[in-house]
């Protein structure tokens, strides 16, 4: 029991010195019969916990603590032996009772993460508030966040996670790390894990890459706005402009299986009227946690043609068609005056010749984008003799279409 009694007068290496004599001992193996420094009560605490005889490694633990060492590593392995042995509640009791008479910040910090969950983190924020370059916090911190303890993580949670761990790492400068670990094998996990972690999550703390986008659709009635989040949402709203209130796009009558409620409308309508303007967008994520508002800026011109020229690159074996509905002799170009919005010209050659004679194209109306005209002819007259036509089309943004060929049947 004498030998369980220790004093802070006894804290007189160290963690330098004990981290060393520790690597000495592991090196070595077996445990020490008759141990009296800090080094020695944890290496048998190491040794006792390995063999399975957790009654001596639980005193061999509590005999370090009494030396008041602040270094994080043999109290978190403490804490691990505690919580299998006596649940949560049990380890929270004994670092209680351990943190009440101690200095070291690392007993306070092992303390407050055996509370539960939104206490925990309460506790944790609270503590790195008070001691902001410990270092060790950030890392405890970033568990709050990770995969293994929520689940699921939302795009927030990764944000947390990724700063509090760049936070760790960021001390291991100039061996910043050295003098919170005893065990220098457990600072080598503690860091592989918040590497590997930081690969995983990847560039999340990117803001304009993990931002929503929007898809405007024109059709004659207005816009139809498709809104794209980069993760799982419970909610979606939406304004016009910078100022006023924000409009719920509203449910579907279906379930998202990744959060398991009602997923959100993605989408909502503007008038053809919409004149250029930013158009806010937030989102409520898996956790109900407000996410924005995100600032993007629509220009229903620029949508418009965007809009028009994905279509006419997508579906370019329909910008001509010889001889259709039976009108031997005549070539019809529907399809480009539908989008003729997203064109500045259009160019054509007949039988391999270059495309070198235009098509006159009527004026965009962008009150009613789609329609012909009805005293413009959507069609010219070719030679029974021509096989084949040649077609390129100048874009309104001063790109060219590749020379697309069209053969007659």
């Amino acid at each position: 029991a004498e030998k369980l009694q220790a004093t802070t007068e006894q804290i007189a290496a160290s963690i330098d010195t004990i981290a060393k004599g520790f690597a000495a001992l592991a090196a070595q193996g077996g445990a020490i019969a008759d141990p009296k420094r800090p080094d020695e009560y944890y290496h048998n605490a190491r040794v006792y916990e390995l063999s399975g005889d957790m009654l001596n490694a639980r005193r061999s633990y509590l005999a370090f603590a009494n030396f008041d060492v602040d270094a994080i590593d043999p109290y978190t392995r403490f804490a691990t032996l505690l919580r299998v042995q006596d649940g949560k509640a049990g380890a929270r009791e004994v670092f209680g009772q351990l943190a009440d008479k101690a200095k070291a910040s690392a007993i306070k910090l092992v303390h407050l993460e055996q509370f539960d969950d939104a206490q925990r983190l309460d506790k944790l924020n609270t503590f790195i508030a008070a001691h902001p370059d410990y270092a060790p916090a950030y890392f405890l911190l970033a568990q709050e966040f990770s995969e293994d303890r929520l689940g699921s993580q939302s795009l927030s949670d990764k944000r947390s996670e990724a700063e509090a761990l760049t936070k760790f790492v960021s001390y291991e400068k100039d061996g910043g790390l050295l003098k919170y670990f005893v065990d220098q094998r457990e600072l080598a996990d503690w860091l592989e894990r918040s590497r590997s972690r930081l690969a995983a999550v990847g560039d999340v703390l990117d803001p304009q890459r993990f931002a929503p986008t929007l898809t405007p659709m024109r059709s004659n009635a207005g816009w139809t706005i498709t809104i794209s989040l980069p993760e799982a949402a419970t909610g979606i709203s939406w304004r016009l402009g910078e100022t006023g209130p924000f409009t719920d796009t509203g449910l579907m009558a279906m379930n998202d299986q990744r959060t398991g409620k009602p997923m959100p409308n993605s989408s909502f309508e503007l008038p053809d009227s919409t004149t250029a303007t930013t158009i806010g967008i937030k989102y409520l994520d898996i956790r109900g946690r407000e996410t924005g508002p995100f600032a993007i800026r629509f220009d229903p011109d620029s949508a418009l043609q965007q809009g028009d020229k994905q279509i006419l690159d997508q579906f370019w074996t329909s910008w001509i068609a010889f001889d259709a509905g039976g009108n031997n002799g005549l070539v019809y170009f529907t399809q480009m005056l539908s989008y003729r919005c997203a064109i500045k010209e259009v160019h054509y050659g007949l039988d391999g010749a270059a495309p070198d004679k235009e098509i006159k194209m009527p004026p965009c109306d962008k009150k009613d984008p789609y329609a012909i005209p009805y005293d413009y002819q959507p069609y010219f007259k070719v030679a029974d003799s021509v096989k084949s036509m040649s077609v390129q089309v100048t874009y309104t943004d001063g790109t060219k279409s590749p020379v697309r060929e069209y053969k007659r049947q």
